[in-house]
């Protein structure tokens, strides 16, 4: 461990003969307290010197782990010690186990899934926010919880554009922290329900219907199944840039209306996970005015941080998302600078989420829930506890600035661009979706080989991809897009640079070759195309 030097030679420890508080030597409790203080200090700066390290050194890294199935298990004890262990040789097993078995979400070279946001500040505010445990259910648990959330809910809103009806401060709308998208969306459509059922209270459960599209996050369907509920999925297409248009919706809404179901709830998406893809919220919203009873809850989970730059706010249908719909969440664990977990769930009237989930027995009252002089945000979500996320927001926003946050959607934007072009200029590869904001989708399609037909396409596709998951030192995942299988490429990892970008480009290029040989061959063998 490197030495501190005199920068903490004079603080005296809390616990030290030069702080306020003593320890005795009789054999007083305070004296092992004294003892384990100084060993949470010891292995603090250790820990922090270690996490220093490994980002210092994650270019050196496999992006992807090597492990296979079951190692973890075949490397630890078959029971937990009797005795405790040196904290030391736990420690010291976290580098020699855990680490191995990790796949690197913030390595330069992650361009799969979606960007896991993570930052020294981020780090540093759930650090102080584990070290205050507390459950967060309600305002006088602790109080700094309840109005910190509020206040950075307010903040985030501000930088991302929202309208004011979101706001804490109007006490009639207002932001709450879930743990995923996942979590948003349901308890939306639990609040939808509720107040379908009470304007509509002859309507039985069955008669509900949930609608999403085909290319809605998992989260939709999950929803579903979580609350026992009809799902449509409403069918988009490449023409449309895989966007919900609002002639879809209306003519789903007329055919269910007059079959005697009853849609409640339509989960729109901005920046879908297979594409990209924006929902035409401005052609929903227009379809949603003559249908009152449908709640439009917005998704954008991973695209909707961009909002905090104002020349993006159109493409992703912020005026829109403003003028109608009922709530709206996005993720900053994703795109934001701020760890896993952090979702940010908005609604316009916070009154549709305590009504639907109000649970309050005699122990959990309080002077100040009763008299709804502040809120209980146990009310806004499924769970009862909650955690102090709201202090690595605290952190981060007030380090990075609204500005920090610009900095980085517009840096990796430029290096999708960059990636983009790469493949627009190159005879291997083609587009399957336009390119949106840090996302590229996109194939194999010789242009040598524009005879084939899809599935021949998706063969040569999976074969390819197959190849790229092999690799340890690039990441990217594969999608589906209408019968279309084809290779999606994220940028979001804060360390990422242009000459990332131009060897990611090499790496495909060069796996693309030989996965193209590699289908000739196959297609050779079973006598359906003769190698050159």
């Amino acid at each position: 461990m490197p030495d501190r030097g005199a920068s903490g030679a004079n603080l005296a420890h809390p616990l030290s003969e030069d702080g306020p508080w003593t320890a005795a030597s009789n054999g007083c409790p305070c004296e092992f307290l004294f003892v384990d203080l100084m060993d949470i200090e010891q292995a603090g700066y250790q820990a922090i010197d270690r996490i220093c390290d490994y980002y210092i050194s994650l270019r050196d890294m496999p992006v992807t782990s090597q492990v296979e199935p079951g190692y973890l298990r075949k490397l630890l004890p078959a029971s937990a010690p009797t005795v405790g262990e040196d904290f030391q040789v736990i420690a010291d097993d976290y580098q020699k186990y855990i680490i191995p078995g990790l796949t690197h979400w913030q390595h330069p070279s992650f361009f799969a899934y979606f960007p896991a946001a993570c930052t020294f500040e981020s780090i540093l505010g759930e650090l102080y926010a584990s070290s205050t445990t507390n459950p967060g259910f309600n305002w006088s648990v602790s109080p700094a919880c309840t109005e910190l959330e509020a206040v950075v809910m307010d903040w985030t809103a501000q930088i991302l554009g929202l309208d004011k009806s979101f706001y804490n401060t109007t006490e009639v709308g207002g932001g709450v922290l879930q743990a995923t998208a996942c979590d948003a969306a349901l308890v939306a459509t639990v609040a939808a329900r509720l107040r379908y059922i009470r304007e509509h209270p002859q309507v039985p459960m069955e008669k509900l219907i949930l609608y999403t599209t085909t290319q809605t996050h998992s989260l939709g369907k999950k929803a579903g199944l979580v609350l026992g509920l009809k799902v449509r999925a409403l069918q988009v297409t490449a023409e449309d840039e895989f966007a919900l248009r609002g002639e879809t919706l209306e003519v789903a809404l007329k055919e269910d209306v007059d079959a005697g179901l009853h849609p409640f709830i339509l989960i729109a998406t901005v920046g879908t996970t297979s594409s990209g893809a924006v929902d035409r919220l401005d052609e929903i919203t227009d379809i949603v005015k003559n249908y009152p009873f449908l709640w439009l809850h917005v998704d954008a989970a991973w695209a909707g941080v961009a909002l905090v730059c104002p020349e993006y706010r159109e493409a992703c249908q912020l005026p829109a998302i403003n003028s109608y719909t009922d709530s709206f969440c996005t993720n900053f664990h994703k795109w934001g600078l701020i760890h896993f977990d952090g979702s940010c769930f908005w609604v316009r009237h916070r009154t549709y989420l305590t009504d639907a989930l109000d649970v309050t027995p005699e122990y959990l009252r309080s002077k100040h829930g009763d008299a709804g002089t502040a809120i209980d945000y146990r009310n806004w979500n499924l769970n009862l506890s909650r955690r102090f996320r709201s202090l690595k927001f605290w952190f981060v926003l007030r380090s990075r600035g609204t500005e920090g946050f610009q900095k980085h959607i517009t840096d990796c934007i430029k290096l999708n661009d960059q990636f983009a072009q790469g493949i627009r200029e190159s005879d291997q590869f083609s587009f399957v979706a336009k390119p949106f904001l840090a996302l590229t989708v996109f194939r194999l399609a010789p242009k040598s080989l524009s005879h084939l037909t899809t599935p021949e396409l998706n063969a040569l596709n999976r074969i390819f991809h197959a190849r790229l998951a092999a690799r340890n030192d690039i990441a990217v995942t594969q999608t589906e897009l209408n019968g279309v299988f084809c290779i999606r490429m994220v940028t979001g990892a804060e360390r990422t640079v242009a000459k990332d970008i131009d060897r990611a480009l090499v790496v495909i290029g060069e796996e693309g070759k030989v996965a193209l040989t590699e289908w000739k061959r196959m297609q050779a063998e079973v006598g359906l195309y003769c190698l050159p």
